[in-house]
């Protein structure tokens, strides 16, 4: 069913609901009010006509029944019944003899012990009235034609009122419902017209700052987002086959120019020893890409459990001293909380190891001494680790790009690498629920400080 007609439904339900409670409270109230107004006047004539009779030596039944004939103000079309104890009709009054009331003798014993009864007959509504003072019984009875008139009148317009009120609900509730989405139509219209090949275009959010706007505000972020990872994507593709096609370029141009004539066993030698650096390259920097595969994974695919920070850390030394013997790292652990479950993080080890060893083997490579400090310490639910170096530290307008795949600082000299350390660590620590944080000196000196979410404070796996 589309949205429009669902919501002129449940609009159209809802007002018709609203609408038949008024009507039905407005016909019950006047209802009532005319039931109370016929009770009341009733009951004013039964009193009026037993303090008559109760005076028997002054007014008989013969001048009661003239002042009835005469007194029409009262109540018109009206019929009064008067009787003793012995439930004898003492007096008898109606101008409206077609619908006399029939009355037993069960009815009056009734009126006796209940003192009061509002009954109908026929068209008539009466009440009995016992009045033990004068051991009479009065009904006075009334057929109350104007008021009934009235009520049908009522019930008419209530009806009228009802049926408009649906057709103008669900004819409003259609209309104003498609007034309604329309800025959906529309933002799904320029969504539809949004492809890889215009990234650049945004939907219009207008000036009004509503649930629209904040829905198109929040697209145009998403797309800002996939915009930003396209174009990464598109440098990281550019930047690899230039990596990759730059050894490649290299091992054809020597064997090309091996293959055009005889050469000695030494220069033999020295072309595959080069051939042979340039596929030891190829081979580092393929491995480095798929290890930037794997991390990009979903977290749902990787195998996460509860890791010790302070155990994977005490595997970097040994990892680095295969890497490089003159490079050396420094472990502080004074700050460390007694209890074990301090140190606990939700985690993949392998990928965690790898994020941390590249940040290590970049301090190592780049610190004058080749040394790099690592200080752990827990802080409001964080496991914080600060890796320190001794190097020439990191420009500040290259501190944003140093996490972007292949980028390489401008001092970064002769040193070798690929610019994918970063870029992989960082979406390591990101997949993590984790954050690097960057501190470098202009000259000397960079602090990286990896951030991740205790397992004691963040009981919830990876999201």
């Amino acid at each position: 069913m589309p949205v429009r007609l669902r919501i002129t439904i449940l609009f159209g339900i809802g007002f018709c609901g609203i609408l038949l409670a008024v009507c039905a409270t407005v016909y019950y109230t006047a209802n009532t009010s005319r039931l109370n107004f016929i009770k009341t006047r009733l009951q004013n004539r039964a009193s009026y006509t037993n303090s008559l009779l109760s005076k028997a030596e002054v007014f008989s039944s013969d001048l009661v029944g003239r002042l009835d004939t005469s007194v029409t103000g009262l109540v018109r079309s009206k019929e009064i019944r008067v009787y003793d104890r012995h439930n004898q009709s003492i007096y008898f009054y109606t101008d409206i003899p077609e619908f006399s009331l029939k009355i037993d003798t069960l009815f009056l014993e009734r009126v006796r012990q209940e003192g009061s009864i509002f009954f109908n007959h026929g068209k008539k509504e009466a009440i009995a009235v016992y009045y033990p003072s004068s051991e009479l019984l009065v009904i006075s009875a009334t057929k109350d034609d104007a008021g009934k008139k009235y009520l049908t009148q009522l019930k008419t317009i209530v009806w009228l009122s009802l049926i408009g009120g649906i057709l103008v609900s669900f004819g409003g509730g259609y209309f104003f419902a498609g007034r309604l989405l329309r800025p959906v139509k529309r933002i799904a219209d320029e969504v539809n017209e949004i492809s890889a090949k215009s990234l650049t275009r945004r939907i219009r959010t207008g000036r009004a700052h509503d649930e629209w706007h904040y829905l198109s505000e929040t697209l145009n972020q998403l797309l800002n987002r996939l915009h930003h990872s396209f174009e990464v994507q598109r440098q990281f593709i550019a930047n690899a086959s230039h990596e990759l096609c730059t050894p490649l370029t290299s091992i054809s141009n020597q064997l090309e120019v091996l293959l055009q004539r005889e050469r000695d066993v030494d220069h033999y030698r020295s072309v595959i020893s080069s051939t042979l650096q340039d596929v030891i390259r190829m081979n580092q920097l393929t491995q480095a890409l798929l290890e930037v595969a794997k991390a990009s994974g979903s977290p749902g695919g990787l195998k996460i459990d509860q890791i010790r920070i302070d155990e994977v850390l005490m595997q970097i030394p040994v990892e680095l001293a295969k890497l490089n013997s003159i490079w050396s790292v420094v472990l502080d652990f004074e700050q460390l909380p007694p209890e074990d479950e301090q140190l606990l993080v939700f985690g993949n080890e392998e990928l965690l190891f790898t994020a941390i060893r590249n940040i290590v083997v970049n301090a190592c490579k780049y610190s004058s001494d080749q040394q790099a400090s690592i200080h752990v310490q827990i802080f409001r639910g964080q496991v914080r680790i600060a890796i320190s170096d001794n190097g020439p530290g990191i420009a500040l307008v290259e501190r944003e790009n140093i996490f972007l795949p292949f980028y390489r600082i401008r001092n970064a000299g002769s040193r070798t690498g690929f610019g994918l350390g970063l870029p992989l660590a960082n979406h390591i620590i990101q997949l993590h629920n984790g954050q690097i944080r960057v501190d470098a000196g202009i000259r000397q000196g960079s602090v990286f400080t990896i951030s991740l979410p205790q397992a004691a404070s963040h009981p919830s796996q990876i999201d």
